[in-house]
């Protein structure tokens, strides 16, 4: 028996990745999505990691980099940041999927009873979920194609569930209804002068003999395929010359989907898929974008104070949403990230030397604290272009409070519960919480800007929305004795009364928030608090070499 056609169905793209990690999955799955929205398709991606942990939440951002959370609440993989940012359109839960989410859910089921006295396996029962979830995006039949990114590498053992997935999901959908895009490496061998295209041939065989044929390669290179290299890799990978798609190492994520479609990856998929190009894909917000960052008629520098800078994903957004507020501003924005724990009192001066603006990132816990305050104060007494993020805007609050307000006890509540004045307080919800997964204030939530602000001009408008990821927020018992002194909340929660931008009156920017802008940036709509604060970083620069 064959499973029945539809011609009417969503049509699905799966993209494994060969060879080695970080090839950059996630950015081809968003520039094929870039490509196929430019040509009038209604576009998704999905991501499904291999990992057992139910979500990125609580893993060090070491280990697996920054976590990005969606409008619904969702801690996720970095790599729906890169969907956003590319595609302009929110991700949400269903968008990214772990093992541990779908052990769980059939675990759970298994305790109720769904399976009625029945062996759970891998087959069919884990698989069937692996599907299901596949298919969630697709249930009210919102997008004409979904692109189902496979986190880890062919041939690893965490991801044979989700590739046998893969190969049930392709028969019942039936012809010309999905294709799979095997992303590898062909690496170049200095010493033999060549290109070698042997790994990627063992990693095809590998998708082989999961039952699995790939119908496009595309091929991370540091250098250009020769047609006789095509040739090659079609020949011994079983697809079609033209199949053989070659992704050379990029200036910037943001030039592949213009290579993408200098190699005609959107034609191809779209041949493959029996669908027709609705429209010339229309690029040139995405040109207009890329020809301002090439072409920057200013530069500024701007440290980046954290704990997490030796890994550069840890910040992923941040960094992304300087290049496009940078590009809105036309000017080449260099972010150094500087480690708060080597900051204090005596060297602030000499290391914030240089630059004309400061960011103080998120995080959590006390490492660093001292060197953020030392930070912190410097640059509010100075002058200095300020923008503080969750942790950054609180530790604004506590340094306010110790060196303007003489509070000298004052602090967060997370760093001293015994503290006399805890300025930074545990907000009453989380207060009978235990576990840590998934249990902090997630998500967007409203904030009124009071006119007359900095907030107000800065948006344009008075009700806003913006995401969150926190358990700790202002004390409000402070709060008339802080503004009193000058440091307003300019942005308040409508429903509870949380204090979620901060700034001060006389200062050329200085701005805080509790929430986490950095994540609704993206290249069609930079963030509008990063644009102003690079246009004030700038103003300081020109104000700075008279």
């Amino acid at each position: 028996m064959y499973p029945v056609q539809n011609n009417n169905m969503t049509k699905f793209i799966f993209v494994t990745g060969g060879v080695t990690s970080s090839l950059g999955k996630g950015i081809i799955s968003a520039s094929l999505a870039k490509l196929l929205q430019a040509r009038g398709y209604k576009v998704t991606i999905q991501k499904f990691d291999p990992y057992i942990n139910i979500d990125p939440g609580t893993l060090n951002p070491y280990e697996h980099g920054e976590c990005f959370v969606t409008e619904d609440g969702a801690e996720t993989d970095l790599d729906l940041g890169h969907y956003e940012r590319f595609l302009n359109i929110p991700t949400s839960q269903a968008n990214n999927v772990t093992t541990g989410r779908i052990y769980q859910h059939v675990i759970n089921q298994e305790r109720q009873g769904a399976f009625l006295g029945k062996t759970v396996q891998v087959v069919p029962h884990i698989t069937d979920e692996i599907k299901r979830r596949m298919k969630l995006l697709d249930q009210d039949n919102k997008y004409d194609i979904i692109i189902t990114e496979l986190g880890g590498t062919v041939g690893d053992i965490e991801s044979l569930p989700f590739i046998e997935a893969v190969r049930q999901l392709r028969w019942e959908l039936g012809s010309n209804k999905s294709l799979v895009i095997h992303l590898t490496l062909v690496p170049f061998l200095a010493a033999a002068g060549e290109l070698k295209t042997k790994p990627t041939q063992h990693s095809v065989k590998t998708l082989l003999e999961y039952g699995i044929q790939p119908d496009i390669l595309v091929c991370r290179t540091e250098h250009h395929l020769n047609q006789e290299i095509r040739k090659k890799l079609a020949l011994f990978c079983n697809v079609h010359v033209n199949a053989v798609i070659e992704s050379i190492d990029a200036p910037s994520i943001y030039d592949v989907p213009l290579l993408m479609l200098k190699e005609q990856l959107d034609k191809i998929v779209l041949s493959k898929l029996k669908l027709t190009a609705r429209q010339e894909p229309d690029l040139e917000t995405w040109k207009t974008f890329l020809g301002k960052l090439k072409n920057p008629t200013a530069e500024v520098n701007i440290a980046l104070v954290g704990k997490y800078i030796e890994l550069p994903d840890a910040y992923k957004s941040i960094n992304e949403a300087f290049i496009h507020a940078g590009a809105a501003n036309e000017a080449k924005v260099r972010v150094k990230c500087l480690a708060a724990e080597s900051i204090n009192e005596e060297n602030v001066a000499e290391v914030l030397q240089g630059f004309s603006g400061v960011l103080v990132a998120p995080g959590f816990g006390e490492r660093g604290l001292a060197g953020k305050i030392a930070t912190i104060q410097y640059v509010r007494e100075h002058d200095i272009p300020f923008f503080g993020i969750c942790l950054g805007m609180q530790v604004a609050v506590i340094e306010f409070a110790r060196h303007v307000l003489g509070l000298k006890d004052a602090n967060s509540f997370e760093m001293d519960q015994k503290t006399k004045h805890p300025v930074i307080n545990l907000m009453e919800t989380q207060k009978s919480i235990k576990e840590m997964g998934g249990t902090m204030r997630l998500g967007a939530y409203p904030c009124t800007i009071k006119k007359g602000t900095r907030a107000a001009a800065i948006y344009g408008k008075t009700h806003i929305t913006e995401r969150h990821r926190h358990r700790y927020e202002f004390n409000n018992d402070y709060l008339k004795t802080f503004e009193k002194a000058g440091m307003i909340a300019s942005g308040i929660n409508p429903d509870n009364g949380l204090v979620e931008i901060i700034e001060l009156k006389n200062h050329p920017f200085f701005v805080g928030g509790q929430f986490h802008p950095e994540l609704k940036s993206t290249v069609a709509n930079p963030h509008p608090l990063f644009v102003n604060f690079v246009a004030a970083t700038l103003a300081f620069t020109k104000k700075n070499k008279k």
